[in-house]
């Protein structure tokens, strides 16, 4: 099967699955983006935005609600129509007296951005974005440049990296294109990918696809669990493991920065939330989940 009949193959088999998928989560996802500007109140703090950083958030809701005496309500998991960065951003803005709200985003923003929405960011992690591809792919490993290589489309067949003779179909998330770091530590545009690449609008979608083609080629954060039934491989690049330390080490090249944000007069509470996720000996035991580094 030539490579473009197999791309078309996987873009119909897409465009069904997208159009199910959507039909499904379009009402829901749009009143979860509604619901939450409006559920924040005098009793409740809210917080939204991207998948990557709402699982630390989530992971620490209990711990968030003991220290602000206060409701935590957060949205944005698995992420994709109504809810991401722009989302978080939007609520943030939002934040005033008795509607205490932040955001959480999975990708650096600029200084220009930030004065220009006036709002503030607070690090809380890096992330391995992860190379992934079919488990039953035979390749284990590849070198930085044959992943970007691909990911170019310089290298269109597994048999050029020593694996076996057939079509790379490569899977593309780029979203936040406006916007530094993330995926862009694989290629710098959009337009350096390839044009025969299946592009996706959430890490879901990633997921399917790659589980279901087995010559798929793909990127992912290391915060989505996409389970042992997924199908799915991350490789090692350059032999090095995406891990947190190699990040510290700067051995790994591939990751992007998971943030919170508030606006300019963010309330205590609000603070003490972010706060806590920063600082607190809790969120050692999610980045070791993860594979996070820590910034604070």
């Amino acid at each position: 099967m030539s490579y473009l009949s197999l791309l078309l193959r996987v873009m119909n088999r897409r465009v069904v699955s997208f159009v199910a998928i959507t039909l499904a989560l379009l009402m829901p996802l749009s009143l979860q983006a509604a619901s939450a500007s409006e559920t924040a109140t005098s009793g409740t703090i809210t917080g939204a935005g991207a998948h990557f950083a709402w699982v630390i958030f989530d992971a620490l809701k209990d711990e968030l609600e003991k220290t602000t005496g206060k409701k935590i309500e957060l949205f944005g998991k698995n992420s994709n129509l109504g809810m991401g960065c722009n989302a978080g951003i939007k609520l943030a803005q939002q934040n005033r007296h008795n509607h205490e709200t932040f955001g959480f985003v999975c990708c650096p923003l600029s200084q220009q951005e930030m004065d220009e929405k006036h709002i503030r960011i607070y690090p809380l992690a890096d992330e391995p974005v992860l190379i992934i591809v079919n488990r039953k792919n035979p390749l284990t490993n590849l070198s930085k440049e044959q992943v970007r290589s691909i990911f170019r489309g310089d290298i269109t067949n597994w048999k050029a990296v020593g694996g076996w003779d057939k079509p790379i179909v490569v899977v593309t998330r780029l979203h936040c294109k406006k916007r530094p770091g993330h995926w862009k530590t694989i290629l710098p545009d959009a337009k350096d990918f390839v044009k025969q690449r299946l592009n996706v609008t959430s890490a879901a979608e990633m997921v399917k696809l790659v589980t279901q083609f087995e010559t798929a080629f793909g990127h992912l954060g290391s915060t989505w669990e996409y389970g042992a039934k997924s199908n799915v491989k991350a490789l090692r690049v350059d032999n090095v493991a995406a891990t947190a330390e190699n990040l510290k080490n700067k051995t790994y090249p591939f990751h992007r920065r998971l943030s919170a944000i508030t606006n300019m007069n963010p309330s205590k509470d609000v603070l003490k939330t972010i706060e806590q996720v920063q600082y607190g000996k809790s969120f050692e035991a999610i980045a070791k989940k993860y594979n996070l580094l820590p910034l604070n």
